[in-house]
């Protein structure tokens, strides 16, 4: 009995120093992976070029009793409604953004709003080039511009999908767009072939709202800053500003049939920025 008892101890220690190597021996549990999310609200800046998608286009409309404005009493008569284009120069774009990203946790993809507003400047002039049915402008007459800016914002919505800290999204909503054209009637004597009448500068200032859509890359450098490249296009290409006004003639009179009309044609506008925007809240799952 006592000789059992004492072999049994050591096979008792044995087997319990056993079993505790064999659980340092078991394999750890895991960490958990912590990634990147997208959730947040940010602020940023951003510095780019506009281009437009075409030539605007002006139409002299005349009036009730004028077929065309150009020409003056005489050929006003016969000279029909008529356009020429203009060629508007790109131009820089700049401004500031501001949204909000939602990406549910374990999902790849985020959703957002987002706004911007910024400087636009995209214009184009060109003298009409009938001074009547026969003449063409070799001296300047009248001359039209159309200038799309100083200024205009977006709200969009943004939905992309995320690799960890790279983010390619598309985005689309509405813009709004400050349009303003104008018409100048340079030359008033009929010894040089123009019109014998005038009309003083009419211009027309006005914001238009029309679509926006495009999308970009996103890049965070740290848990607070990222950076982008992005290319939006501004839906002008329906749209169109008229201006109006009355002409008098060489004697103060006023010229029949009333307003004197001119409808500025707009076009689409391809924009390119980059930009950096700062995360106001970092949220890690």
């Amino acid at each position: 009995m006592h000789i059992a008892r004492l072999c049994s101890a050591p096979l008792l220690a044995f087997a319990v120093a056993g079993s505790a190597s064999a659980a340092d021996l078991a394999p750890l549990k895991a960490p958990p992976v912590v990634g990147f999310n997208w959730s947040s609200c940010y602020g940023g800046g951003f510095l780019g070029g506009a281009q437009s998608a075409g030539d605007m286009a002006v139409t002299d409309l005349g009036n009730a009793q004028f077929r065309s404005y150009s020409g003056g009493l005489v050929a006003g008569r016969v000279e029909n409604q008529h356009s020429w284009n203009l060629s508007p120069q790109s131009n820089v774009i700049g401004g500031i953004t501001g949204g909000c990203n939602w990406q549910p946790v374990g999902s790849p993809w985020v959703v957002g709003i987002e706004g911007e507003t910024g400087y636009i400047k995209l214009e184009g002039s060109a003298v009409d080039p009938l001074r009547s049915p026969s003449l063409p402008a070799v001296t300047p007459d009248v001359r039209a511009s159309t200038n799309v800016g100083n200024w205009y914002g977006m709200i969009t919505g943004r939905l992309g999908y995320a690799w960890d800290r790279t983010l390619l999204y598309v985005k689309g909503g509405v813009a709004f767009v400050q349009a303003r054209a104008a018409v100048n009637d340079f030359c008033l004597t009929t010894a040089s072939g123009c019109g014998n009448w005038a009309i003083s500068t009419l211009s027309v200032d006005q914001t238009l709202t029309t679509w926006t859509a495009g999308g970009g890359l996103e890049w965070a450098l740290f848990d607070n800053w990222s950076v982008k490249a992005e290319y939006m296009f501004i839906g002008l290409g329906d749209k169109s500003v008229t201006a109006c006004a009355a002409a008098t003639t060489s004697a103060g009179a006023a010229v029949p049939g009333g307003q004197f009309c001119f409808n500025h044609e707009l076009a689409g506008i391809h924009t390119a920025k980059i930009g950096l925007n700062y995360r106001f809240t970092t949220v890690t799952f």
